[in-house]
């Protein structure tokens, strides 16, 4: 499995099949290295990461994050063979613990401690048994981290880490945890927009949802922010280091320096006014345009 350096994060649940479809054919048309999709309350991850790449020829499709506690390790393991035999290995298993609303208060299961619960769950994984045909490459694992443990973790036990809402300080931390030769894939949104106020409140309104979860609210004050940046949406401070806003240069700019801090891939989630990726960003910064 070859990562290219620049990529797509999108959410494809506001789009019809055939939309997500003819999304995945654009970004690779485009050039991009991956598409990573999310698994959250719409589609189960595993069976849309097929349907992409059916409809795709070369593009990585990435799972940005499937849920540990939407499916037991065996069927993590065997839907992570079975993908990568299916597609000629392009398929990469991002993995995440997710969160307690989303796993006790729509599943009604327990959530475990995070790093303890992510080790059992590799190591049943690792320890799973394939019964068909396997991929010609052993298939890549990589871990949403943002905390040190979980960052350590990802470099002991997995291929790398996928930090999320993360500034470039962040993105040298997490290569420092992880060393050499383990991939760091950062999400870096972006919104394209010069007028600061409606760049910034594009932006509160995209962070909403992460301000009351606790994974990103204390990622951010283990880089220096307080209650206070975190409070009423969001400090412009906060805002503007976690999401870059502003022309096309700014945004390269700012997907440069997390390459300079240590990533060997940054996906982009181009931030519209909607739920749905901002194409007109992602044309712009195409490797192919």
């Amino acid at each position: 499995m070859t990562l290219e350096k620049l990529g797509v994060w999108a959410a494809t649940d506001g789009l019809a099949a055939t939309e997500a479809a003819a999304l995945a054919r654009s970004i690779e048309a485009w050039g991009y290295g991956a598409l990573w999709t999310p698994e959250a309350t719409g589609r189960e991850a595993f069976s849309a990461s097929a349907w992409l790449l059916a409809n795709t020829t070369k593009l990585l499709v990435a799972t940005g994050i499937a849920n540990i506690y939407a499916r037991d390790a065996f069927a993590a393991a065997a839907a992570q063979k079975g993908l990568n035999e299916q597609s000629g290995g392009r398929f990469l298993l991002g993995l995440g613990v997710s969160h307690i609303p989303l796993v006790e208060g729509l599943r009604n299961l327990k959530y475990g401690k995070p790093v303890a619960t992510m080790r059992a769950y590799l190591q049943a994984m690792a320890n799973s048994r394939y019964g068909s045909v396997a991929p010609a490459a052993t298939p890549k694992t990589i871990l949403a981290a943002l905390g040190p443990k979980m960052l350590e973790l990802s470099r002991d036990l997995a291929d790398g880490a996928l930090p999320y809402n993360v500034p470039p300080e962040h993105t040298q931390q997490a290569r420092e945890i992880l060393g050499p030769g383990k991939h760091l894939c950062v999400e870096q949104g972006a919104v394209l927009e010069t007028n600061p106020a409606k760049a910034r409140t594009a932006a509160r309104r995209f962070l909403s949802v992460y301000m009351g979860l606790p994974n990103y609210v204390e990622n951010w004050k283990r880089l220096g922010f307080t209650d206070a940046d975190v409070a009423g949406g969001g400090s412009d401070r906060l805002i503007d280091s976690v999401i870059v806003w502003g022309d096309e240069k700014a945004i390269r700019t700012r997907i440069d320096a997390h390459w300079q801090a240590g990533a060997d891939h940054v996906c982009v989630q181009a931030i519209g006014q909607t739920a749905l990726p901002d194409q007109r960003l992602l044309e712009l910064l195409a490797p192919r345009s």
